[in-house]
């Protein structure tokens, strides 16, 4: 095995360099590695009703952490796997994300408990931290320089429409009634583009880039005692040995991380970066608007399903309208952040967000579906402005030899902001949940998901949907508050670091 990934990652005969390759093909293939593993990140959301009421029997805790298992591990080892793909080849460490993605996937679709499941997910997540900084970098070393700039905006378009594929396809897929379909469909598509990587990827020059394990054990621990802290609160209690204990965790082990990699002489993430405030204040920005999308994606599968009685298919399109401004306008907000100024756009982009999910928090079992779309319009148009805004920010604070730091930083950011929106949703979702349902049925049979009370008390069902509606305005509202607040926070930054760069000596 060893000897076969040594051979698969040499460096590059004149054969090799001279055997044309075609672009598009290529361009197409590795665009449609991004749409999977960011797909997958969406679709699994539609999935929570039916897995809350399968024969897993998850608790509200657990489902959370269905969700963001795959996020976290992700967003940790997005750096790591860039890390890998310069050291040991980048088509060699794609080949082997897909691998594990599948394997992940078959594991997660046979799982005949939540053990297994939770495993699975991981290991997924393994997989896409080790695809998606792999596809730009064997993209990057294949197209001439005069086009790269094309790539990589064709590359990072396809975040967002991973997101729509993840939610259409997740629903057809789903419509067959079972959770293990979503994990199941995932395995042949991830082993038939890793036989077009095989097929057509060229293969790059390897670099001898530090790979820092220390740091990435940290970072993973520590997240996953931060989201321990968060989402067991509601079922151990927030003064819990559990809860406390996560929170210990989280506090030390994001302690020792720092000390580590102030240390260590290739750091998988230098902390010293977040001196620069431009790149602070980008970053905080990007985590906050993947906390509110994802905090919508979460809540929005079980509304329009339990709320609005939609059938799973229709509620993978239900969120379109979030994504059509995304789509249509990251093009034009260059042109408009340069007419009005970096702090209006963002301003308006925060607006847009934190103002979006505060409507929809409005919306009940009675509203029409066509208000409801509108409010997810107004949070789409919010994310379109932010998104390129933030981006070009977080780019423009490091200089041109610390890219690949920048996309990094990009993705971990936005990873990082979509598996905390899911936890914190998915926390006050279960709290407000229990305390809305009526006193003899928690009395009775103290559930804490939809599923749990509508089998325990079939004949109360219009009750139990009424509380699940409270608690999803409930959730909907704080999160569009934390957005606003958030943004709050960014926009200040940015003015007063611009301030003190006006009152700087030769300025």
């Amino acid at each position: 095995m060893t000897m076969q990934f040594d051979v698969m990652n040499r460096e590059r005969t004149p054969t090799e360099a001279d055997r044309p390759v075609s672009q598009r093909g290529l361009l197409a293939t590795m665009c449609a590695c991004v749409v999977l593993v960011v797909g997958m990140v969406a679709a699994i959301n539609l999935a929570v009703p039916i897995l809350a009421s399968s024969a897993l029997h998850p608790s509200a805790s657990t489902l959370v952490w269905i969700v963001d298992t795959y996020v976290i591990v992700f967003a940790c080892l997005v750096i790591p796997g860039g890390a890998a793909g310069d050291r040991f080849g980048r088509k060699g460490v794609l080949l082997t994300g897909l691998a594990l993605f599948a394997l992940g996937a078959l594991l997660s679709a046979l799982a005949p408990n939540v053990a297994l499941l939770l495993a699975g997910r991981a290991i997924t997540g393994v997989g896409a931290a080790a695809v998606l900084p792999n596809t730009l970098a064997v993209l990057l070393h294949a197209v001439p320089v005069e086009r790269r700039g094309a790539t990589i905006a064709t590359w990072a378009s396809m975040t967002g429409i991973g997101g729509v594929a993840g939610n259409v396809g997740g629903g057809a897929v789903l419509s067959g009634g079972s959770w293990r379909w979503l994990f199941a469909a995932a395995v042949p598509i991830a082993v038939l583009l890793a036989a077009l990587v095989g097929r057509i990827a060229p293969i790059s020059p390897r670099h001898d880039r530090r790979i820092d394990p220390l740091g990435a054990l940290l970072l993973v621990g520590a997240s996953v005692a931060l989201l321990v802290g968060i989402v067991q609160g509601p079922e151990a209690g927030w003064d819990s040995a559990l809860v406390i204990s996560g929170f210990g965790c989280a506090a030390v082990l994001f302690a020792a991380w720092t000390f580590v990699e102030l240390k260590v002489e290739h750091p998988l993430l230098d902390p010293r970066l977040f001196r620069l405030p431009g790149l602070r204040s980008a970053c905080l920005g990007m985590t906050a608007v993947f906390f509110g999308m994802f905090a919508l994606f979460y809540v929005n599968a079980s509304f329009l399903q339990y709320g609005k009685g939609f059938g799973v298919l229709r509620t993978g399109l239900g969120i379109i309208p979030l994504t059509v401004p995304i789509i249509l306008l990251a093009r034009h907000v260059g042109r408009v952040a340069r007419r009005i100024g970096m702090d209006l756009t963002l301003a308006l982009a925060f607006g847009f967000v934190g103002g979006g999910l505060i409507g929809l928090s409005t919306s009940d079992a009675a509203t029409p579906y066509l208000a409801y779309a509108a409010w997810l319009l107004v949070t789409g148009v919010g994310v379109a402005l932010a998104l390129p805004t933030l981006s070009g920010a977080i780019s423009g604070s490091l200089p041109a030899n610390q890219a690949g730091v920048g996309a990094g930083l990009q993705a971990t950011t936005r990873e990082f902001g979509s598996a905390l929106g899911v936890a914190v949703i998915g926390t006050i979702l279960t709290a407000r949940f229990v305390d809305a349902l009526p006193a003899d049925i928690r009395a009775e049979h103290d559930p804490h998901t939809v599923a749990q009370a509508l089998a325990t008390a079939p004949a109360r069902t219009h009750e139990v949907i009424d509380a699940f509606v409270s608690a999803t305005e409930a959730g909907l509202r704080s999160v569009g508050v934390t957005v606003l607040v958030l943004g709050a926070l960014v926009i200040a930054q940015s003015l007063l670091s611009r301030r003190a760069r006006a009152r700087r000596p030769g300025s």
